[in-house]
This record gives C-alpha cells, sequence and structure tokens, in this order.
C-alpha cells in the first residue's frame, strides 16, 4: 500500500472513532456473509443471497437504455445475467468470454431470467474461506477489505499489548457471558452456520460479554463523576446576614401554595445547596407542575447567601416567560436591597446590553435571565453561585459547561468555587435512561399537578374533517375561549415552514371573518414575537397561527382549544409539550390531533405515538412509549452530542445487564481502582470527560 493511501486509511479510520488497536478489536460486524460454500445456480431461489461459480459467455458495453456492462455467464444449463451500471474498463477483461468466474450477489428473478446486480467478481477455483467473512461498519472511503485488514491488525496489537485481559475479578464476572477475547474472536471470525445476529441473538454470550462491559465503563464514569464532585468546593448557600431570607418572603406573598411534591424537591435543592459541594441534580415535572417556582425558591437560596444566579433557557420566548414570572415575584423583593433581574438575550440594543454586562460584573444583578447570551465571554460574574439550566436536552455538553465554568473569572476565593447546577425539564426521563445516561445526576421529581387543573380531552380527526375542526374554533371564539393552531415543522426548508404558516393564516382569517387570527414563526424579530404574544395573552387575538416556537413556556390559560396540524410529522415529547399550552386553568380544554396520512398510509411510529396521546397524559408514561418507539439514541438529542451513545447494550432489552453494572460499578471502583480505570479507557478512551457535564 502507498504512503498516501494509508494515510487516507488512517485518517478514515479516526474519523470512524476507531483510534487505538482496542478501538479497532471492539468495533464488531454489523453482519456476516457465508463464503464458506458455493451452490448451483440451479438450486438458487429469488431473493437469496449466494455465491456460485459459472462460465462468462458472453459480455459488452449497452449504450441503452443506460450505459451499462451487460455479461451472461452459465452453470451447466442454467444461466445469469450480470449488470453493472457503474464498472471500470479493467472488468471487461475479469469478465472474458470463457473464462470462469465466482459470483457473489443477491439473484433476481423477471422475465428475462435470473439477473445479479453489482455482484462481488473473483477467478474462480481459490480455497474457500473457513469461516464467516465479516462486514463491518465503515463508510465510502474505507472499502470492506480495508477495514478487515485494519481490525484484524488491531485485534492482534490488542490482543498482544494486554488490553483485552481480564479485568474483573472471578466473583465479579458478568453472568452469562463468554471472555472478552473467547467473545470477540467469536464475533470476528464466527464459524460456518454460526451467524451472530445482533438481534436474533442478543442473548448469545459473546454479546452478554460486550453489553455487560460497556454497560458497566458507563456507570463507572458515572460514579467516577460523582466521587470527582465530592472533591470539588462550591459555595454552602446559607442565608448571610444582614441579608434577609427571600424564600420565605416569597412563599409569604405568592399568590398560591406549592403542592407537597413542590414542597419535597425544595427541601431536596435547599439541602444540596447548603453543602460545600457542587449540586448536579435534574428537577424533573410534567408540563404545568410548577418548576418555575421551585427554581425561584432555589435563586432566593442563592441570593439570600450573597451570590448571583442565572437562569438559561434555549429560546427567546422561553426566556422571556421565566423572566416575567420572576420579575413579578422576586423584583418587589430586592428593589429595596439595590439588587435587580437581569435580562440578556442575542437581540438586545447595544446601550441596553451593556448596561446588563456592567449590572452582573459589578454584582448588582442578583439574578440574570436569558438565553445562551448568558454563558458568551463578555459575561462576568461577580460571584455566580448556582445556574440553573431549562429544558437541558435542548443545550449540547460544552454550552453546560461553560455555564458552570463562569466563576472562574472571579477573583481570590471565589474564583474556586465551582456553581451548583439545577438542570430542569419538561420531558420526564424513562427510568432506564435515568439509570444509565443521567445515573451520575440527583434527581427531583415533581408528580403531582397544582389543583384546579383539568386534564386535556385529546382527538384523532383526519385533515378531510378540516372544515368541522374551524366551526368549533368558531365556537370557542364565540365563547370568549383562545385557540392556538399549530403548523407543522417542514424539516428541508425554513422557507416551506413560513409559506406554510402564512396560508395558514390566511385561510383561517378568510374562513373566520371578524375573529383576529394572529401569526407567530420564527422568522420574526424578537420584538414582532412579543408584540404577538403579549396581544395573545391581552385576548387581543383569538386565534394564534404558529409554528413550534410555542412548544414550550407560553401560559395564556384563557386558551382552551389546541389545533396540531399534521400531527403525524411531530414526535411524541414535542406534541405533549405541545398539548401542554392549554388546560392551564380550571376551564375545559381540548387537544386536537389533525392527520393527513401520505398516500401508503401512516407509518407505524406514527400510529404509536398518536395513539400514546389519546391513551394518556402521564408525562413519565409517554418519554417510556417515546423510548420503545425512537430507541435511546435518537431520544436522547443535542444534550448528547458529548455522550457516547451505547454501541452494543440497549437500556430497555438488556435492563437486567444495566442492574448488574449499576451495583457492579461502586464495589469494582472501590475494591479495584486500576482495574476500573483499566475498564473506562478500554471502552471510553478520552470520551469519558464529556459524561460529566
Amino acid at each position: 500500500m502507498t504512503a498516501p493511501a494509508a494515510t487516507r486509511i488512517q485518517k478514515a479510520l479516526q474519523r470512524l472513532g476507531l483510534a487505538r488497536p482496542v478501538d479497532l478489536a471492539l468495533h464488531v460486524p454489523l453482519r456476516w456473509e457465508d463464503e464458506t460454500r458455493l451452490t448451483p445456480l440451479a438450486q438458487v431461489h429469488d431473493g437469496e443471497v449466494v455465491q456460485f461459480e459459472a462460465e462468462v459467455v458472453s459480455c459488452q458495453i449497452q449504450p441503452r437504455p443506460r450505459r451499462q456492462l451487460v455479461a451472461v455467464v452459465a452453470d451447466g444449463d442454467v444461466r445469469c445475467t450480470l449488470r453493472f451500471f457503474h464498472f471500470y474498463p479493467s472488468m471487461m477483461g475479469a469478465l472474458a468470454v470463457g473464462r470462469r468466474v465466482r459470483l457473489r450477489g443477491e439473484v433476481q428473478g423477471g422475465f428475462g431470467g435470473k439477473t445479479l446486480i453489482h455482484p462481488r467478481v473473483q477467478a474462480a477455483g481459490g480455497p474457500l474461506p473457513t469461516a464467516l467473512t465479516p462486514v463491518y461498519p465503515s463508510t465510502a472511503e474505507l472499502p470492506q477489505n480495508a477495514i478487515r485488514r485494519a481490525v484484524q491488525a488491531g485485534l492482534k496489537q490488542a490482543e498482544h499489548s494486554g488490553s483485552l485481559r481480564e479485568l474483573l475479578p472471578e466473583s465479579l464476572v458478568p453472568p452469562h457471558s463468554w471472555p472478552l477475547r473467547e467473545a470477540l474472536q467469536a464475533l470476528h471470525h464466527p464459524g460456518s452456520g454460526q451467524i451472530l445476529d445482533r438481534e436474533e441473538q442478543t442473548d448469545h454470550p459473546a454479546w452478554r460479554r460486550l453489553k455487560a462491559e460497556e454497560l458497566l465503563a458507563q456507570q463507572l464514569s458515572q460514579h467516577q463523576a460523582r466521587l470527582q464532585r465530592q472533591t470539588l468546593r462550591a459555595p454552602a448557600l446559607r442565608p448571610e446576614p444582614p441579608l434577609p431570607d427571600l424564600g420565605q418572603a416569597l412563599l409569604a406573598q405568592l399568590p398560591f401554595a406549592l403542592t407537597r411534591a413542590q414542597q419535597r424537591v425544595v427541601k431536596e435543592i435547599a439541602s444540596d445547596l447548603a453543602k460545600p459541594q457542587p449540586m448536579h441534580r435534574l428537577l424533573q415535572g410534567d408540563v404545568g407542575s410548577g418548576k418555575t417556582v421551585v427554581a425561584a425558591m432555589a435563586a432566593t437560596q442563592a441570593m439570600s447567601a450573597g451570590w448571583q444566579c442565572a437562569l438559561m433557557a434555549p429560546t427567546e420566548i422561553l426566556a422571556e416567560q421565566h423572566f416575567r414570572n420572576l420579575t413579578q415575584w422576586l423584583e418587589p423583593l430586592l428593589a429595596p436591597l439595590g439588587a435587580e433581574v437581569a435580562w440578556l438575550t442575542g437581540g438586545q440594543k447595544k446601550r441596553e446590553r451593556e448596561a446588563m454586562l456592567t449590572s452582573i460584573a459589578q454584582g448588582r444583578a442578583w439574578l440574570v435571565v436569558g438565553t445562551h447570551a448568558v454563558i458568551q465571554s463578555q459575561v462576568q460574574f461577580k460571584r455566580l453561585g448556582l445556574a440553573i439550566i431549562d429544558e437541558q436536552h435542548r443545550f449540547g455538553v460544552a454550552q453546560r459547561l461553560s455555564l458552570r465554568q463562569k466563576n472562574q473569572s472571579a477573583t481570590g476565593e471565589d474564583a474556586w468555587l465551582e456553581p451548583h447546577l439545577l438542570m430542569m425539564s419538561a420531558t420526564p426521563i424513562p427510568r432506564t435512561l435515568a439509570m444509565s445516561h443521567y445515573a451520575d445526576l440527583d434527581v427531583s421529581v415533581i408528580d403531582e399537578l397544582p389543583p384546579g387543573r383539568t386534564p386535556v380531552l385529546t382527538k384523532l380527526i383526519s385533515a378531510q374533517r378540516r372544515d368541522e375542526v374551524i366551526e368549533r374554533i368558531r365556537a370557542q371564539v364565540d365563547e370568549g375561549r383562545q385557540v392556538y393552531w399549530v403548523c407543522p415543522l417542514i424539516e428541508e426548508s425554513e422557507a416551506l415552514d413560513l409559506v406554510n404558516a402564512t396560508q395558514t393564516h390566511q385561510a383561517l382569517s378568510e374562513a373566520l371573518p371578524g375573529v383576529a387570527v394572529g401569526l407567530l414563526h420564527s422568522r420574526l424579530t424578537p420584538a414582532e414575537k412579543k408584540a404577538v404574544m403579549e396581544a395573545f395573552k391581552a385576548a387581543s387575538l383569538a386565534v394564534l397561527v404558529s409554528t413550534t416556537v410555542i412548544e414550550v413556556g407560553v401560559d395564556v390559560p384563557n386558551a382552551t382549544l389546541m389545533v396540531i396540524e399534521h400531527a403525524e410529522r411531530f414526535g411524541l415529547s414535542q406534541l405533549h409539550q405541545l398539548r401542554g399550552r392549554v388546560g392551564r386553568g380550571s376551564l375545559a380544554s381540548v387537544c386536537v390531533l389533525m392527520y393527513d396520512p401520505p398516500q401508503g398510509g401512516l407509518s407505524d411510529s406514527a400510529k404509536a405515538r398518536l395513539r400514546a396521546m389519546v391513551d394518556t397524559q402521564d408525562g413519565f408514561e409517554i418519554a417510556q412509549r417515546d423510548l420503545h418507539i425512537r430507541g435511546p439514541g435518537e431520544l436522547l438529542g443535542e444534550r448528547q452530542s458529548g455522550v457516547p451513545m451505547l454501541r452494543f447494550a440497549d437500556v430497555e432489552r438488556d435492563e437486567d445487564m444495566l442492574a448488574w453494572a449499576r451495583a457492579t460499578a461502586p464495589g469494582l471502583w472501590r475494591d479495584h481502582p486500576d482495574a476500573a480505570e483499566a475498564l473506562m479507557d478500554r471502552w471510553l478512551g478520552a470520551k469519558s470527560d464529556f459524561l460529566h457535564a
């Protein structure tokens, strides 16, 4: 192999994350091909992938209807046509008339007889392999022959260096599994008839060993993160006289009482904040459960101790909703102390933004609310004690790390103190994901809704009944109620989203004469979005046509009808979030899921999503169904740009091994720390740092 070719292959391997011999050893096949036997062409059935030998009868280039290389081969009395739409001149030589060749591919039937499209061609007569041929996950720039050679070399080097040695004491070896070396040999080189299909043979001892070790490495990394945080120092947020107890003052002036669930999680968070180690807690609560007031109570604890608090939300609408609520609750308490709630967003005018930055740096802003703008480099806190991240799954790892590191600009002892971190999510995390990908977090759950909330009736309606839906809107408006109409996201084009929303707005305006219909979409400026939302909240608009920018954070109790157009295009958690925009008060509310199936009908996953929405309003049940429909990789979303996805284990299907890994990790770390470190290095390498963000 030439030096440039070797360099190209090396770079391609590194792009696949295959930098070390052990990485290559753990890069197991997607599937295996049986090249250990030849099948007579007469015995082959249509649709079978087979290998046979035959003699070339003819070979020519056909210019029409599409330029292609066409050859005919014969195995006894049975003939087969070979077609190549992409070919090199050298293939004419390989398929010269009279030459005997070995072919492998899927046989297709038809009027013209048996056909192979782009089969693999080699000279006949060579020895047959004695083991199955592995097919590895790869890319176009990395042919199978190249990756097979690289994996074999990596497997040998890993064996020779001891990277595949047994790391676990005999008492901790995963049950019903083979040793790692034996498992990898079986997966890379299974014998004839021993194909170890990933889906069908997940309980095979070879697969179980890889899954168990992978889950154990993940649990060890999460356990290590907890232990490392215990060595870090954070401000112990306890009341600092002469500052008043702002938490008690807030409770005294709120127009409602906290639910028992809210009181419980407030105590859990308060206990963490009072410790000199950084809190790393996830606050889960279904749509409308009252997470914002819990966040406000946490913020008062930081401020009563003389520290600043930052709250970051993924969208300007959600950030502004938080800002409005928190200002209403806290400004009367902060103003007499000469303190304020600051607002930071990307769309601010320069003078307003500079005033906010000065207030934050000088410590007058005790609470800072905003979007991604909060983590920009020019934002300098005087003493940041608590960082709150809402809808944490919408932020990437690097963004969360940036907010945690904001105290490094402080001076003196404060610079060594890490802020406490409270992450909030209205998308509940299924139990098995909490056990695996969030195992390093402490979790608080608000599992009851405030009194007075009424369940939202959910109806599935075909788009053919659109006129009936519009009549229902008219009836709601006549009763003084308000309505959301959500247009679908068209992923291919934001411009198409805008056209779709604009056309819907026009159609509803024409169908509902005399009714004020508003339009909200992502292309509006922040000021325009704010004006539309203010008009809707003030009931100046009866109907709001919107893209999914109203998914979270919008609270209009008078809105009692939600129409979601093309509901089959939305994800399950997104549908649940959208439905949560109605039923915010005591009025009976309805969510209409209007579906318009494509020509082939709704997909199974679309049917499952829509059925789940009708069946339940429990966010945790919906999250569990979402995990079942989509799987963990897709469900975790962009947080998780830094989290190494599990390659072999499935947290739902392999829950027994996940439970084993959770139980095994603390003892292995305590009693065999060298083995624990080596196991993490084997499976995670440098990726483990991002697990802790």
